[in-house]
């Protein structure tokens, strides 16, 4: 099967039929309401959660990135039989996550080879031929990103399998190559890869969080994992539009709506000992789902600590931030400096916006409010509005419309189609 997960998934409808496709999948369509318009079908409220310690060996517990909740699950259904194998993401390098490999798990030993967060876009796809021609997997479990579930989806039915199982994760803004997510390490956060001279440190990871930094995961000799934390603000200007993938700007699909769990962490809680300690949310879609999820916890792979909460206005930092942002404004003509603030300053910045900036659920619906208004823009700038429109779908097209009272965003959505 042609591997389509590093394509733009505006093929020839776009993303405009993922709202039938939801339909088909999870018996259910999005309320209008202000969580299932942005988060997608729910069959209970967004959860926060843990996952148990996963037991692996000191060398390599620097690539266990987060707190394990997907690989919990993918275990869980392992050990109950419920699939035959797991398809996830593992990497090219035992050092490195920069290098996506997407691997068919039939062991536990070999889903711990797809744990941690990958940076840059994985040809998930690319197995889809073994597993159809595998006579010993007749139910699986695919995790993805958004644009791997969607091209998954599509072509699931072809694979002669008895069942099927979806577990996502929350995505936006993927480097295009690995060498692309090196070059935003080094260049854009100024840090080495590998460590020179006496340093043995090798950067494994990056993720940018609510607290306005990218947090760069750093493992020495000892596999001991720390953490560098640099503020958005002192990222040079130009870095964004090399360091994202163009079919990330035309995707709206930032909470997976087309599994069956997804997984993230940009509603939850930030803790203060950094990623691996952070609550995740989980959305149960259908209830197969809920399957799932009753199964982990009943094994004691997961831990569920309530609803997910959330505060403070978002739509305010919606505006000034896609006002700021230097894809848009190099959308609109206007010069994009790569003089950056000094990080002393932009570590201040970040401190207090942090501070006043939506949290829990709120900081959720800011993340992807802001990604939908700008992609929608980037589709603007290469399509048109009118080809933008067709394009988007319906749920997006509405997020859309309630910004258009704004002046603001009319302002900067009235030049960019004027280009």
């Amino acid at each position: 099967m042609k591997d389509v997960t590093n394509a733009c998934p505006f093929l020839e409808k776009g993303m405009s039929d993922i709202e039938l496709m939801e339909n088909n999948i999870h018996k259910d369509s999005r309320e209008r309401n202000e969580v299932e318009a942005r988060f997608g079908v729910l069959y209970e409220p967004i959860q926060l959660a843990t996952g148990a310690p996963i037991p692996v060996s000191s060398q390599n517990q620097s690539f266990v990135q987060w707190t394990g909740v997907v690989t919990n699950l993918a275990i869980t259904m392992l050990e109950l039989n419920m699939v035959d194998a797991v398809v996830c993401i593992s990497s090219e390098s035992e050092k490195s996550s920069m290098y996506p490999k997407p691997i068919i798990a039939k062991t536990v030993s070999e889903v711990l080879q797809g744990r941690g967060v990958k940076p840059s876009l994985a040809p998930s796809l690319n197995v889809l031929d073994d597993i159809k021609n595998d006579p010993t997997i007749k139910k699986l479990l695919f995790c993805g990103v958004g644009c791997a579930v969607q091209a998954f989806r599509k072509v699931q039915d072809q694979l002669g399998l008895e069942e099927v199982y979806v577990i996502g994760t929350n995505c936006a803004d993927n480097s295009p190559t690995p060498q692309t997510a090196e070059n935003f390490i080094e260049k854009g956060l100024g840090i080495p890869m590998q460590g020179e001279g006496t340093s043995k440190t090798s950067v494994i990871g990056y993720e940018f969080m609510q607290d306005f930094r990218v947090h760069v995961k750093v493992s020495d000799e000892s596999a001991e994992v720390k953490y560098k934390k640099i503020p958005y603000f002192s990222l040079p200007g130009s870095i964004a539009k090399d360091s994202i993938a163009p079919s990330c700007l035309s995707c709206f699909d930032y909470t997976n709506a087309l599994a069956d769990i997804s997984v993230g962490y940009m509603g939850g809680p930030l803790s203060p000992e950094g990623m691996m300690s952070s609550m995740q949310t989980i959305t149960i879609r259908n209830p197969k789902g809920k399957l799932v999820i009753d199964s982990a916890i009943e094994k004691g792979r997961i831990f569920l600590h309530g609803e997910a909460p959330g505060s403070g206005n978002f739509k305010d930092f919606v505006l000034s931030t896609v006002e700021a942002d230097t894809i848009v404004s190099g959308m609109m003509n206007s010069a994009t400096s790569d003089a950056s603030m000094p990080r002393p300053l932009a570590n201040v910045l970040a401190t207090i916006v942090s501070f006043i900036a939506p949290k829990g659920l709120n900081f959720a619906k800011y993340s992807i409010d802001y990604h939908l208004l700008r992609n929608y823009l980037y589709l603007v700038h290469t399509w048109g509005e009118r080809r933008a429109q067709e394009m988007i779908p319906s749920f997006a097209r509405n997020i859309v419309d309630e910004y258009m009272t704004n002046s603001t965003f009319r302002n900067i959505l009235k030049k960019i189609s004027s280009k």
